[in-house]
């Protein structure tokens, strides 16, 4: 749908009243006129208009680069927000495919770079989901949910009880909420059963619904007053389930003639829900059934493969993203919809900010325009931005045009506007030739400002050259500025760490001059622990790269890294680790715990620390018989008299075994003399 550009009056329809910078004006007029510029033309192109006050665009994130096998239609499908992974698996209920075919579970970057892949042994699997800790939980056909790392990694897995278990699973959702990500399970018994934390498994069983005969035509789970709740369609009637009961619920304003629910949404945000009918329409209202926000009629009856809101945060527009076979409708509080052609089968990502679309070709980001953006470029626009970027384009083509431009800014005292104008419109531009454009205006604005606060300018200009690192393809994490700014930076980093890309955390982090503790140590720390997992790789040959890369870097803690190779299985890894590390407190329990106990006994007593020698006798002799505890004792003098300090206060029989145990007859006279004296008879 064609973008139409605006009549040179005023929203209103009302001629404009003459006033300071009337030549300017009418200058820009008379330009709006002609045939715009072809740049401002090919920009707003993908432009499409939804009612009177907002514009939606698409435009291309990456050129999907995988090498599928399949057609996603026949895959299971989970793609993590936040331009998280893609992760894909064969359906295992397809009857077309031998038996012993096993499925492929397949990882990607949002670019279609793959991460991982490995060959599906487990049971059938119902349903795929990230966390917010960006594991893959596949939930099976029996209710056990296995966990994955990001590179495909096996971390744990956990069941969602024996009800679950006997009923088999028919649907699952995987959702987030402030407490972390949890777990709905639709059971063949129709009862429905969650978790809202993974990470802290408190299994509820819902109410059952009366009545409840056969599957729910479509369901979905909210959260509301910090609690999940279960909100499920069956024929004209909704209801909702909380911990403590069934209710039925009413979409206030739902056109007569409902007989079922096709698909349901919730928002980003779980505060508006969308139903679309069997009639063709699609309600929007709050996710609480309280309130309408509006009502489409898209005149097609066909289940839709996916519905998802689409909307920006602390936007008055709402709008939902309705995705069939071949077909991708944007619907609103307007009469007329934006509808695009879909050439292949394609997925609906729900966005903080909008909704990610990948098919096996292509990787679109499909959102509303933001209000700076939308005011520097809508056509004919006066706003000061808009005329502050084309004094900045007349400024470097050495024209007066942009002294008559800034002149005009200034008379009507919107240069500061303008310039803030600019660096939001830059933060919310994917493509960093427009982002530059954005900012050189800015920047020049600035120079004819004489209190203008720097730190923004700043700021912007850092995101934005951290956003496009990660953009990168070979990266593959589309972040918007608005989901990096909710992400914020100390989690992006995690999220790198996490894909091992420690190069760029640190160059990050070095860029921010961020504090070595949250910053560099920490990912080095990350690194390390990461190095120690290479198995081909000699103890001696790791235990150097990690002491020369780490160094004494502040903040870095070797016993956290040597215990991480004692838990991968490499013990003398492990030892040679804690070589470097200075804190003897730190070294002494993970030797007590790798039972390497003399060699604690060592380290305790080179410490100086008499507390630590203590606590390391106390465990050596509790792991040795007596013989052999003497004999440790005989070889390390400084233990032994410390450990006869405390027989002479705790344990007087085990001093004279030491005495015997040694021959020394002088110190074993004394100790019966000081015995007789003790004595009460004769």
């Amino acid at each position: 749908m064609a973008v139409v550009a605006p009549s040179p009056r005023d929203p209103g329809g009302r001629k404009r009243k003459c006033g300071p910078g009337t030549r300017l004006r009418r200058c820009l007029l008379s330009a709006a006129q002609q045939p715009p510029a072809p740049a401002m033309d090919c920009y707003t192109a993908n432009w499409n208009p939804l009612g009177d006050s907002a514009f939606y665009r698409k435009y291309e994130l990456y050129s999907m680069d995988w090498d599928l096998k399949e057609e996603l239609r026949d895959c299971l499908v989970a793609a993590a927000p936040y331009g998280g992974p893609i992760a894909l698996l064969r359906n295992p209920w397809r009857k077309e495919k031998p038996a012993s075919v096993r499925p492929v579970l397949e990882i990607y970057s949002a670019s279609g770079m793959p991460l991982a892949s490995l060959l599906w042994k487990s049971g059938p699997v119902v349903s795929l989901g990230w966390s917010a800790e960006e594991e893959l939980l596949c939930v099976q056909e029996d209710g056990v949910v296995l966990v994955y790392g990001l590179h495909g990694d096996f971390r744990r897995h956990f069941s969602m009880g024996n009800e679950v278990l006997q009923n088999r699973v028919l649907d699952a959702r995987i959702f987030h909420t402030e407490f972390g990500s949890g777990v709905a399970i639709l059971t063949g018994a129709h009862r429905f059963t969650l978790s809202a934390n993974v990470g802290d498994l408190k299994l509820r069983r819902m109410p059952e619904v009366p009545g409840l005969q056969s599957a729910p035509s479509c369901w979905t789970t909210l959260c509301q007053d910090r609690v999940a709740h279960i909100l499920l369609a069956v024929g004209p009637d909704l209801y909702l389930l909380d911990h403590a009961a069934c209710s039925a619920v009413t979409p206030p304003g739902l056109a007569p003639g409902v007989s079922s629910f096709l698909q349901m949404a919730v928002s980003f945000t779980y505060r508006h829900l969308a139903l679309f009918t069997d009639t063709g329409y699609i309600w929007m209202g709050t996710a609480s059934l309280k309130e309408k926000l509006c009502e489409f009629n898209c005149n097609i009856r066909a289940p839709p493969k996916q519905m998802v809101w689409c909307s920006r945060p602390r936007s008055k527009e709402r709008a939902v993203v309705v995705a069939w076979e071949r077909r991708l409708m944007v619907v609103g509080d307007a009469p007329e919809s934006i509808q695009f052609v879909l050439d292949e089968d394609s997925y609906l990502v729900p966005e903080l900010d909008g909704v990610r679309i990948f098919s096996r070709s292509t990787h679109e980001f499909l959102h509303e325009v933001p209000v700076a953006s939308e005011e520097i470029f809508k056509i004919a626009s006066m706003a000061p931005g808009a005329l502050l970027l084309e004094a900045q384009k007349e400024y470097e083509k050495e024209s007066q045009k942009a002294d008559e431009y800034l002149r005009e800014i200034q008379e009507l005292g919107q240069l500061t506007q303008a310039v803030q104008q600019c660096i939001e419109a830059a933060g919310h531009e994917h493509q960093p030739d427009m982002q530059k454009s954005l900012l050189r205006a800015a920047s020049f604005g600035k120079c004819f400002l004489d209190r203008f606060p720097p730190d923004s300018f700043v700021r912007m200009c850092q995101d934005l050259r951290v956003l496009n690192a990660v953009r990168d393809y070979h990266i593959g994490i589309p972040l918007t500025y608005s989901q990096y700014k909710q992400l914020t930076i100390q989690v992006l980093l995690d999220r790198l760490v996490l894909r091992r890309l420690y190069p760029l955390a640190i160059q990050i982090c070095e860029y921010l001059r961020l504090p070595e503790v949250q910053g560099v140590s920490r990912i080095l720390a990350h690194w390390a622990c990461y190095k120690v997992q290479q198995k081909d790789v000699s103890d001696e040959d790791v235990a150097r790269a990690i002491n020369q890369k780490l160094g004494d870097t502040p903040g870095v803690s070797y016993s956290d890294i040597a215990a991480r190779a004692y838990g991968c299985g490499r013990t003398e890894l492990a030892i040679k680790l804690l070589e470097y590390e200075p804190r003897s407190g730190e070294q002494v329990p993970l030797l007590l715990k790798m039972k390497r106990s003399k060699l604690a006994l060592s380290k305790a007593i080179e410490s100086g620390d008499t507390d630590l020698v203590f606590t390391v006798l106390l465990h050596l002799k509790n792991e040795l018989n007596r013989g052999d505890f003497f004999m440790t004792l005989r070889n390390q003098p400084m233990a032994l008299s410390l450990y006869r300090q405390f027989c002479k206060h705790q344990e007087l029989e085990t001093l004279k075994d030491l005495y015997n145990q040694d021959d020394n007859h002088q110190e074993l006279g004394s100790f019966h003399i000081r015995a007789s004296y003790a004595a009460e008879e004769v």
